[in-house]
């Protein structure tokens, strides 16, 4: 590789852990707000992004939900996510399976409707204008109650067809999988692919209660595996795929720097490790980015991105037919 730099941008991704909403950018932020009359109690652009310093994950969730209250109408969602698409599709992101958390809006008193429908109509139109396929993945808010819970996914049900799958985010600890359970069998019934945040900040535990409990077929994040030798026999026999962001693990001080991060241990070790963003207009960097601070500080080599890359794929919930045209373009990118 001449020039990693130029490798990494133009290396075709598929990402599997972004939450909508955390892709709001400031000056998109500032715009929104100002379009709806939402009064922020930042004064600037530089402002919102100096008040990006984050202690833990609730430090973050607290500024994360408050950004979210410019959102209002339905063309608020779609130009939000019109523009994360946009900016991953100039990454080589050939395909994006993103997380939006419905009860952040309802909660404030925004139809369920008018929050997906935002989102779709930016998917199509970017799937037409950008080549970037994309899926909904429809999170419920951990540190809400389990009915909330069943109320959104009740509210889901005549939008089936636009959404892939649902998955469990916001404060972990103290929020155990165990919660969920009946909700997570309810969306399983429905035909629903099911995913969970698990051992981010929460112990191994969470991440079995996940797998046994709410049978998911990923684990989002994931990196408090490595201490619970057991559990990750588990994900290397069973290659369940944990979808890790590091410049989020970073941020919200999972590792101190990047060179303390276990992405490279857990690739060696055989588990299906796979690259992301998490919420990257607050952690600092999109898919490149994330691929660029690993590689870098990890000394990642050809043969680890591309197994990173192709985890991706694998893990992704497309058609065996949809994943192979992808592999392949892969396959070829690499052979460069």
């Amino acid at each position: 590789m001449n020039d990693i730099n130029t490798f990494i941008q133009g290396m075709p991704k598929v990402e599997l852990h972004i939450h909508i909403e955390g892709s709001l950018e400031p000056d998109l932020m500032f715009t929104l707000a100002e379009r709806n009359g939402v009064v922020l109690r930042f004064k600037s652009v530089e402002e919102v992004r100096t008040a990006y310093e984050f202690t833990d994950l609730q430090s973050f969730l607290d500024i994360y939900y408050e950004g979210a209250s410019v959102l209002l109408e339905e063309d608020d969602f779609y130009d939000m996510t019109w523009a994360y698409l946009e900016k991953v599709s100039s990454q080589n992101v050939r395909h994006s399976e993103i997380f939006f958390d419905p009860q952040t809006h309802t909660d404030r008193g925004v139809p369920f409707e008018v929050v997906i429908r935002g989102i779709r109509r930016a998917q199509e139109d970017a799937e037409q204008e950008l080549n970037i396929t994309s899926r909904l993945i429809m999170c419920f808010l951990r540190h809400l109650s389990a009915a909330a819970a069943m109320q959104i996914l009740e509210q889901a049900l005549p939008y089936k067809e636009w959404i892939v799958g649902v998955g469990l985010d916001s404060s972990e600890v103290g929020n155990p999988p165990s919660k969920f359970t009946g909700v997570f069998d309810a969306a399983r019934a429905e035909g629903f692919f099911t995913v969970a945040h698990a051992g981010e900040e929460g112990p191994p535990e969470y991440v079995w209660q996940a797998l046994d409990m709410l049978q998911v077929k990923r684990i989002d994040h994931g990196v408090r595996s490595e201490s619970d030798p057991m559990l990750v026999d588990r994900l290397v026999r069973e290659q369940i795929p944990l979808t890790v962001c590091p410049l989020s693990n970073i941020k919200l001080r999972g590792f101190e720097k990047m060179a303390d991060h276990n992405l490279k241990r857990l690739l060696d070790l055989g588990l299906c490790v796979t690259v992301n963003s998490d919420d990257p207009a607050y952690f600092g960097g999109y898919m490149t980015e994330n691929f660029l601070a690993v590689q870098e500080s990890l000394g990642l080599d050809q043969g680890d991105l591309f197994r990173l890359a192709r985890n991706a794929v694998q893990a992704s919930f497309i058609s065996q037919q949809e994943k192979k045209r992808l592999l392949d373009e892969l396959s070829e990118y690499f052979k460069q």
